[in-house]
């Protein structure tokens, strides 16, 4: 978990509640510094009603699971990120609520049906994205039961609300707080649901070799290899025998390439469920075989090293994140190994670089730089 973390206090002045929930946060989650209405909303609205069997999509740090644990028969939460995830665990621990939590990236592979989902979707969350979890929540849930979604305009309402009305056997307006909504959809006795996010695959060539890269809406670059990663590979070497690293490996680029490269072991690792989802089958259709690990920065593979570690890492997190990922990537990398990493040209990435012996520019493209650092 990252190092810099926060923690948020919510009061509560309903009976059977406790006096005050606390969560911790981190960067690299929504809203870290403050509850998201969405969420509050969910709260308030199902707090008096009787959810049952409860489901809770993309949890973030577990505000509405947790609380509503006390009223539900059982809270079921899910997210795609590792991160939030763990945050979720610590949170209910924290909080005495019993719930189960699960890092998934598609809810109709959780198995059993659910008698409420509580969903809020997050601002950055492409619509077709959404739109595919809210079809996926209707299906988990019993005939007759509702799915409880919280939205703006700026975070897709008007769309969600038009699939809503298409999909579900009825949809109400349940709550207002300012520009937010919430909205009750009730699932139809007979329901299949519609595709709105299918993967698709891309056949970069890097050096002669050709990748089959299974890629989804949502995940970086998902409709052809970025420059970056592809200055990145036309850079980089890797040796027969090596223990390579490909952390933040997205639907898996880097490793694939790797793997057809040299005779080496390789490793993927990525905080986001659906990227690893995509990468597993982005190396079975390129004929690599390689290990792919759902985790939080390093985190997954802290008890291995590695000879070598190649990584476009996300810059537009934050800098705690990046902070976090290049120290988790020096200490799994071995004396003598080497760190081959890509960023735009107005960024500078060797602040994070400290804890490495000698950084060198092996390349500069016309919008990305490709440095190397020994440890």
């Amino acid at each position: 978990m990252n190092r810099s973390t926060d923690e948020l206090a919510l009061e509560s002045r309903v009976s059977g509640a406790r006096p005050e929930y606390r969560f911790a946060t981190a960067d690299g989650v929504c809203s870290e510094r403050s509850f998201r209405t969405a969420e509050l909303l969910l709260v308030e609205s199902l707090w008096d009603a009787d959810p049952g069997r409860l489901l809770v999509p993309e949890a973030n740090y577990g505000v509405v699971g947790t609380v509503l644990a006390a009223r539900a028969s059982s809270a079921h939460l899910t997210e795609s990120s590792a991160r939030a995830a763990r945050l979720c665990e610590r949170n209910a621990r924290r909080n005495d609520a019993d719930v189960e939590i699960s890092t998934v990236a598609d809810l109709t592979t959780l198995g059993g049906t659910f008698e409420t989902v509580a969903y809020a979707p997050k601002p950055y969350t492409p619509l077709a994205v959404g739109t595919q979890r809210i079809a996926d929540a209707l299906s988990v849930l019993g005939p007759g039961d509702e799915l409880f979604l919280a939205a703006a305009p700026r975070t897709g309402l008007a769309r969600y609300e038009t699939h809503l009305d298409e999909m579900a056997a009825g949809v109400e307006r349940r709550a207002t707080r300012g520009d937010w909504r919430l909205l009750v959809a009730t699932r139809p006795d007979s329901f299949d649901p519609p595709t709105y996010v299918s993967p698709r695959t891309i056949r970069p060539e890097i050096d002669g070799a050709t990748l089959e890269l299974v890629t989804v809406p949502g995940l970086f670059s998902p409709t052809a290899l970025d420059d970056g990663t592809r200055l990145l590979l036309e850079t980089a070497t890797v040796e027969d025998g090596e223990r390579v690293l490909d952390p933040c490996c997205g639907y898996g680029a880097i490793g694939a390439y790797a793997g057809l490269a040299a005779d080496c072991e390789v490793w993927l690792t990525d905080d986001d469920r659906v990227a690893t989802a995509c990468a597993e089958r982005s190396l079975r259709a390129s004929g690599v075989d390689a290990i792919v690990v759902t985790a939080d920065c390093t985190a997954g593979v802290a008890d291995r090293t590695f000879d070598r570690v190649l990584c476009n890492p996300p810059t537009h997190a934050s800098d705690g994140v990046l902070a976090e990922l290049f120290a988790g990537i020096a200490d799994v990398l071995a004396r003598g190994g080497e760190l081959t990493t890509v960023h735009h040209r107005d960024l500078d990435l060797r602040n994070h670089l400290s804890e490495f012996d000698r950084i060198e520019t092996r390349r500069t493209g016309a919008e990305h730089v490709v440095l190397s650092a020994i440890k």
